[in-house]
């Protein structure tokens, strides 16, 4: 496998080749041409305890004289540099001397580690120069339309981190509100592509598979992994961690194996097993992916076009040439209804193929949560479940990972079209789909994991029906909401357990769903919230709406 860097990234031997800024806004810089005229005492770096997730931040003193003489306003971008390197922040200005006193500069967590040096090291700061693309941004923002060279620009001061959050949400509303064009998805895909590691496994095909998101417990690439792998397709799986919901794929997987390893590492596990499951932050794909997210997710921004880009540049990043794409459609999901889902598979087919990636969009059905668990334990139960042949295992979230992986398989210029669901269930049913995890996990790093008796939270409660009948709906987010509120994904033995599903008939008094907590609080904030809303919607059988999906 070779990584290629983006356009202007220098290829260093023994150093992993990124864009300018990828590593956390470090770069190198001459410190002299900056410090030639400097008059004022270097500051003494001191290490803030804050974690500002993602986002590099100092901290001065409002009485330090460097504040004073260079007309710092909170919020504004400064440079901290030292030893040749510099890192890009936004400054926070304080007056309590125990956390910062005059002398000193504060570093966030995240800006301490980037800078990488000890604390009391000397460090000189200044006024940033402002992102060159801010015009453009400020033209997205009144309505026009960006050329490419525009994304390009804009997205290579987002990976250098020397946009702000308040100009990085300027941007992404511009976005949402203006909702851009296809074009304009494709310039700003490339974008996000082209900045960053690229990876080429020196294959064909290599194939991966991803979610939109947005349905609880939806574990199915940790089934469909050690699958599609058993067969014999290179499949290196990078996921994400949960930001606003219950659990990610990584945090699943966590429970069962380490996912946060070195990137040479898992380059070796793939060759050896044809496959990973392990986080993607250490991969560097698409850095300007990674920090639009942080401020899109919690704002509950997530508009078609930056969906589009987000996913596929990452795939592209990664070297892959052949993805599955599960999209469900539900009333609570992201997708609410079948013609919204059809423009968005032509959206993400029409980029796709701007960019060499072969697509298979598969519109799924998201009406409820799949599996029966909530939360990283619990989902990792389900999985364990349907690769061992447990009796209690989940059927649909069996049969979704079939129909999926079965797809995938398809990717196969060996397979039949049509074969793939068939192969794809001798793979699960004869226990190699069960070896290849059990090796990949060995190979990840084994964590101690009792199938039965998963190391679940202490604290529990079960919510009652208060009405006799049938379950006619699940609100995914409102049941996602309260499994966060409970703990999930931190402790990962937090989160929800169902017990009733769409159809099932209930009595009064009958339990829909168990949730596990940590501590008291946490059982506390997620009982009151069941107490107000439970997710649940009881009727007559008659009132359930069936989705017509395209599997």
């Amino acid at each position: 496998m070779t990584q290629n860097s983006g356009p202007g990234t220098p290829n260093m031997p023994g150093i992993p080749s990124t864009s300018p800024g990828a590593e956390a806004g470090r770069d190198s810089v001459p410190d002299a041409q900056h410090l030639d005229d400097e008059t004022l005492t270097p500051l003494l770096l001191r290490r803030v305890g804050i974690d500002t997730y993602r986002e590099n931040v100092a901290y001065l003193h409002r009485d330090c004289g460097h504040y004073r003489a260079e007309g710092f306003q909170a919020l504004s971008k400064v440079e901290v540099r030292t030893n040749g390197h510099r890192i890009l922040a936004s400054l926070n200005v304080v007056d309590d001397p125990a956390i910062v006193a005059c002398h000193q500069l504060g570093l966030s967590e995240d800006a301490f580690k980037a800078l990488g040096e000890a604390e009391g090291h000397p460090v000189s700061i200044s006024q940033a120069e402002p992102p060159a693309s801010i015009p453009a941004l400020h033209r997205k923002i009144a309505g026009e339309r960006l050329s490419r060279q525009d994304f390009n620009n804009i997205i290579r001061d987002i990976a250098e981190l020397r946009y702000s959050k308040i100009e990085l949400t300027a941007f992404l509303v511009a976005c949402s509100q203006g909702e851009l064009d296809r074009e304009e998805v494709f310039y700003l895909s490339d974008a996000m592509c082209q900045v960053g590691r690229r990876l080429d496994w020196h294959e064909h095909p290599v194939v991966d598979k991803h979610c939109i998101g947005g349905i609880p417990g939806n574990r199915t690439s940790m089934l469909v992994v050690p699958i599609v792998a058993a067969h014999g397709l290179l499949c290196p799986k990078t996921s994400s961690r949960a930001i606003t919901s219950p659990s990610g794929t990584a945090d699943t997987m966590e429970v069962l194996a380490k996912v946060d390893l070195p990137f040479h590492t898992l380059e070796e596990i793939v060759r050896t097993h044809r496959g990973c499951l392990a986080w993607g932050g250490t991969s560097e794909l698409s850095p300007a992916d990674d920090v639009l997210i942080a401020v899109e997710r919690p704002l509950y921004l997530d508009s078609a076009g930056q969906m589009v880009a987000s996913i596929l540049s990452k795939k592209v990043a990664a070297g892959s040439t052949h993805l599955l794409l599960d999209l469900p459609v539900g009333p609570h999901a992201k997708v609410r209804t079948m013609s919204e889902a059809r423009r968005l598979r032509k959206l993400f087919e029409f980029v796709a193929g701007r960019m060499g990636l072969v697509l298979d969009v598969v519109i799924t059905d998201g009406s409820q949560p799949i599996g029966r668990g909530i939360g990283p334990v619990l989902e990792a139960r389900d999985v364990m479940r349907v690769l061992t042949h447990h009796p209690d295992a989940p059927n649909d979230l069996r049969q979704k990972a079939l129909r999926l992986a079965g797809r995938m398989l398809e990717f196969d210029p060996d397979v039949r079209g049509g074969d793939g669901f068939g192969i794809a269930r001798d793979i699960l049913d004869s226990g190699r789909a069960l070896e290849k995890m059990q090796a990949i996990i060995h190979a990840q790093g084994d964590m101690p994991f009792d199938l039965e008796n998963p190391p679940l939270a202490p604290h529990r409660f079960e919510v009652m029906a208060t009405e006799a009948g049938v379950v006619t709906g699940i609100d995914n987010l409102k049941l996602a909401r309260i499994a966060r509120l409970a703990g999930a994904p931190k402790p990962a033995g937090a989160g929800v357990d169902l017990l009733k599903r769409i159809g099932d008939t209930v009595e009064v008094g009958e339990p829909l769903y168990r949730v596990y907590a940590a501590y008291h609080a946490e059982m506390a904030f997620a009982r009151q919230s069941c107490e107000r809303d439970n997710a649940y919607s009881i009727g007559r059988a008659d009132e359930i709406t069936r989705l017509n999906v395209e599997f």
